[in-house]
């Protein structure tokens, strides 16, 4: 064997080995991403920290993966519970590698129907809890010199829709801080990468991952057509992520953005090109009031 191939081969064998043994901490690890992504990583070899609710509903997964799994119980909108999981996941694995915030879900109702506590108890899950999970992780990740957080966004946080418009500036909200943190944490080591699926079949659209503002009648006919519209969306195959994620989280270079699915770049695509419409033909009122 030559130099140059004795080289590549040693080469090749250390980008295997950093890409393996990978140790993940999970939110939401119950059902949708967060269940088929915790069984994905484990069916790789990895390590993972399963975290939800209830332990009850991820139980399974110590009984087939046994030490190679640490199962947790975390409500995301109790801080100190999010310490504490972080904490233990990072004591029992001796370092977290990649840390994923599934962990959400949506809110159905229009603006006027929504009340203020139901915005803000899903802020507290989406926003807020993400936070928590965020603030608990960053200094064990500064002390282990680096790490990986995914953040489980949504095309929604870009685009709106009528009826799960709150749903829709949480996810916004998401990506500020998330771009925000890129840059903040960069210097330490850490990569941030916001996940954006666009419509898959997962248990997100289901009862279980939905809430319902207190209802007015006028909007009846109107939520009806838009609930109409969105169970007609061509939904993708969630067991077909896996891949795409163990692909950024391989990277030695990971985006900090990645659509998940084969349609959200055209739908943002075309909202930004509106966006962009818009500005350019009120530019002359724009740039008249720079005085």
């Amino acid at each position: 064997m030559t130099t140059d191939q004795n080289e590549k081969s040693t080469n090749q064998t250390a980008s295997t080995t950093a890409k393996a043994n990978k140790v993940w901490f999970i939110t939401g690890s119950s059902r949708g991403f967060g269940r088929i992504w915790a069984n994905a990583a484990l069916e790789r070899g990895d390590k993972v920290a399963a975290t939800a609710r209830s332990l009850s509903s991820i139980a399974d997964l110590s009984e087939k993966y046994g030490s190679q799994v640490l199962t947790l119980e975390l409500d995301v909108t109790q801080p100190e519970q999010a310490v504490k999981a972080v904490q233990q996941a990072h004591a029992h694995f001796g370092r977290i590698d990649v840390i994923v915030n599934n962990a959400g879900y949506s809110l159905v109702g229009t603006i006027e129907e929504a009340s203020a506590d139901d915005v803000r108890a899903l802020y507290d899950t989406n926003i807020f809890g993400t936070l928590s999970v965020i603030k608990a992780a960053l200094p064990l990740l500064r002390t282990q010199g680096g790490g990986h957080i995914l953040g489980v966004s949504s095309s929604l946080g870009h685009v709106t829709m009528p009826v799960i418009g709150y749903y829709c500036s949480s996810k916004w909200a998401f990506e500020a801080i998330h771009e925000s943190l890129a840059a903040e944490v960069k210097p330490f080591g850490i990569n941030v990468t916001i996940v954006e699926p666009g419509a898959y079949a997962t248990e997100f659209g289901s009862q279980g991952s939905l809430k319902f503002a207190q209802g007015l009648d006028i909007y009846s006919d109107f939520k009806a057509q838009v609930m109409q519209g969105v169970s007609t969306l061509e939904r993708g195959d969630p067991k077909a992520t896996p891949a795409a994620i163990f692909k950024i989280v391989d990277s030695a270079q990971p985006p900090l953005r990645f659509f998940l699915g084969n349609q959200s770049l055209l739908w943002v695509r075309a909202a930004y090109a509106e966006r962009l419409a818009t500005w350019e033909l009120w530019q002359e009122a724009s740039n008249a009031a720079q005085g």
